[in-house]
């Protein structure tokens, strides 16, 4: 199992967002994390890549303890970030905003450009523009972009959706999918949750902190209480 957490519980202050939260990540999967706002899957995704500390539990990489790891290091080891709201530098171009995404240069930083330039061929055409002149898709392409540049065996998605046209959105997804055909192993938050469930191998559902359901993501596209509660459909 390249991804593991076991019984993890976090709080902010008196709050507990995640209750005992165990969930795993094969090699090669992309796993969804469905929930309503505030169900703690950001703060899952946060805990993970070192950026929040548990106050309980386990989080397993290759099967290694990582929860007390700082989040730099989590870089280091191999697990890539694309945070909500996509968090670029505005003001550097976006080939500087790619060569912050390698400052730990785990592969080979002329390789690791030319497979993001031939992922998102407009950020070869735009490598000279500020990141923020970028229309809001061009700036998500550029943010798993920079997370690309180091490597990641594993690559957390936060929202990757939120905020963008359609015909970006479909154009993310299938980006998605080919990074995991290339090999990289995925976990994906994201609130769209009919694309997700289509997308992924398995998928978790978190309710207030707490995993409630997980199962092939296939059966949970069916799951009269999943189409209730996530795809807008009353239930069977």
């Amino acid at each position: 199992m390249l991804l593991q957490l076991n019984n993890v519980e976090v709080r902010y202050g008196p709050i507990r967002a995640l209750r005992d939260v165990s969930l795993a990540v094969d090699q090669g999967e992309i796993v969804a994390l469905l929930g309503a706002n505030g169900a703690g899957k950001s703060t899952t995704l946060r805990t993970i890549s070192g950026l929040v500390r548990p106050v309980s539990g386990t989080v397993f990489f290759d099967g290694k303890p990582i929860q007390r790891v700082p989040s730099h290091d989590v870089v280091a080891l191999g697990i890539g970030h694309v945070p909500e709201g996509r968090r670029i530098f505005p003001m550097m171009t976006v080939l500087e905003n790619l060569e912050m995404g390698a400052y730990l240069h785990r592969g080979n930083f002329s390789e690791n450009l030319t497979r993001v330039f031939s992922l998102f061929p407009v950020l070869a055409e735009r490598r000279k523009q500020d990141g923020g002149t970028l229309s809001g898709g061009e700036q998500q392409m550029l943010a798993i972009a920079r997370s690309l540049m180091s490597s990641p065996r594993l690559l957390l998605f936060d929202e990757p959706s939120m905020g963008l046209a359609p015909m970006f959105v479909k154009t993310i997804f299938q980006i998605i999918r080919e990074i995991r055909d290339e090999g990289t192993t995925i976990l994906l938050v994201e609130q769209n949750a009919s694309q997700a469930l289509h997308l992924a191998d398995r998928a978790y559902v978190l309710e207030n902190g707490s995993i409630v359901m997980a199962d092939r993501a296939d059966v949970l596209l069916q799951d009269p209480r999943v189409r209730a509660a996530y795809l807008g459909e009353g239930a069977a």
